[in-house]
């Protein structure tokens, strides 16, 4: 283990969020005692803050309805010019709010500062869909007949985020459905709070900016109170919820109950398999930044590694020197890799994860232990982990949102696909192999069975450009780029009779 530099102090990691909100025009705090955002590199306080009761979270919807009925009216390349204005001002601001998200995150600041440009993509690829909302022409069998399909913004958007990516899973719901008309109201983690103040700032200026109707954007702060309202108002048309997969067993019975529309992104438990002909030099870097990079904490996180047993002591003893190395500290600091788990919640969950590991036969190589313990008493900072296990077990079945790479091994191709897919989970896969056959069989429909299924990169991170989610315990969710706009809108088929005369389909004779 490497240790990264001195860790900042509470004060001065309070002093400047302070100064990072004033800059990003949300310094005007709701003062309170209901919530209370800390941050993870030292554990100190940065700010307290009012909840939103229910009550008012339920006004929140209230008024999001009602521009509804106005932004709904507005065309659609009209609508892309306050999404222009949003990704304007996040470049603007992209070094702030990306610090920001360190600080009160975790996560390094190179991480950070990329999940503010994943905002920017999203909004670039919002503002082309602007002029891109298509529909269809269909035959009809009829003759002086025409049919059409057109697509029509739905409602009400509720987004409710996890604190693992604080602003871009918002950013990708609220590009898309303000460009398909459709407000937003936000519940975010009430453990990053500041962050979506500072972007709830940017989309109320640049809202202003294009004079869109009040209440197109709404941020509501709270608990689990809170959320129910969202999850429970008829006039939401579609809750986006990321976050567990307990969460979403919550949630989506109570939206399917009145007929909403959910839109799930829960967990995941991704493997990569690595095969005797892979290039090992390129699959051990990318093997540590998808299992060490945001301290393990991603849905898209490496989790299980499938290793054929020719070249797992191989690749096992290169994963070791890397993890060795790894700096760990304060994520402001430019030379660290590896920050903090979030709370004293998420290393319990690592200790007892890499206790029933051992339990189950597994062996620890390298890390699970926690570090920095005497320079941060109140902050959760862990050596990642590497363990070699006998078989997949329960423990190596289950996501545990903590830096644990489980190290299992293969004979032939077909077992490690059988090894990949015999989990709930259905997020994010990778194969590292430059067998053509190999990475053809992985990709078909007989291989992965994720959504995301990628060869020779690990199962961590995704472009813009493609839609993002995945399948099974995961929610089947669908967002970001390709179609996944469609979930934010609603599909009308029109039939056109241009004619005089009025047959009925399929041969019907009436009269």
């Amino acid at each position: 283990m490497t240790l990264a530099a001195p860790l900042p102090t509470a004060e001065d990691l309070r002093s400047r969020a302070s100064a990072l909100l004033t800059a990003l025009g949300a310094d005007a705090l709701p003062v309170g005692d209901d919530l209370v955002s800390r941050s993870p590199v030292t554990g100190g306080e940065l700010a307290r803050l009012k909840a939103h009761t229910p009550a008012e979270a339920s006004a929140a919807v209230a008024r999001a309805q009602q521009a509804f009925l106005a932004w709904r009216t507005v065309p659609a390349p009209v609508r892309g010019q306050l999404v222009r204005e949003l990704g304007d001002l996040l470049r603007s601001h992209k070094q702030e709010l990306g610090e920001l998200v360190s600080i009160e995150n975790g996560k390094i600041l190179s991480e950070g500062l990329g999940e503010v440009q994943e905002m920017i993509d999203i909004c670039e690829l919002a503002v082309g869909l602007s002029r891109q909302l298509f529909g269809l022409s269909i035959a009809s069998e009829r003759p002086g007949h025409r049919m059409q399909e057109q697509w029509h913004p739905l409602g009400v958007v509720a987004v409710i985020s996890a604190f693992n990516f604080p602003v871009a899973v918002w950013s990708w719901n609220a590009a898309l459905a303000v460009v398909c008309g459709d407000p937003v109201v936000w519940k975010p983690s009430e453990k990053t709070p500041l962050t979506a103040l500072a972007c709830h700032a940017l989309a109320l200026e640049a809202a202003r900016r294009v004079g869109a109707p009040d209440g197109l954007f709404e941020l509501v702060l709270g608990d689990a109170a809170v959320g129910e309202v969202l999850v429970d108002a008829p006039e939401v048309a579609l809750v986006s919820a990321t976050g567990s997969t307990r969460m979403g067993r919550a949630v989506a019975p109570r939206v399917a109950a009145r007929f909403g529309r959910v839109l799930l992104e829960l967990g995941g438990n991704n493997a990569a398999i690595v095969a005797p002909s892979a290039d090992l030099d390129l699959a051990v870097r990318g093997i540590v930044f998808s299992a060490a990079g945001t301290a393990g904490q991603r849905c898209t996180t490496l989790r299980r590694l499938v290793v054929h047993r020719s070249i797992a002591d191989d690749l096992v003893a290169r994963l070791q020197s890397a993890y060795a190395s790894l700096p760990i500290g304060s994520p402001v600091d430019s030379g660290t890799l590896v920050g903090p788990l979030i709370d004293a919640a998420a290393h319990d969950g690592y200790l007892a994860a890499l206790e029933a590991a051992r339990a189950d036969g597994g062996e620890v190589l390298v890390g699970g232990e926690r570090v920095l313990a005497d320079e941060a008493p109140d902050a959760f900072y862990v050596q990642p982990a590497l363990v070699r296990m006998p078989a997949q077990t329960d423990v190596v079945k289950r996501e545990t949102f903590a830096p644990i790479l489980y190290v299992l091994t293969y004979d032939d191709f077909e077992e490690a696909l059988a090894l990949q897919n015999d989990v709930p989970q259905g997020l994010s896969s990778s194969v590292f192999t430059l067998d053509v056959r190999e990475a053809e069989a992985f990709t078909s429909a007989a291989g992965s069975d994720c959504g995301i299924a990628n060869v020779n990169i690990g199962p961590s991170g995704a472009e813009i450009g493609g839609a993002f989610g995945g399948e099974k315990e995961t929610g089947g969710g669908r967002e970001s780029g390709s179609d996944a706009w469609r979930a934010y809108m609603r599909r009308a088929t029109n039939t056109v009779n241009y004619s005089r005369e009025l047959p009925l389909a399929q041969g019907v004779s009436f009269g």
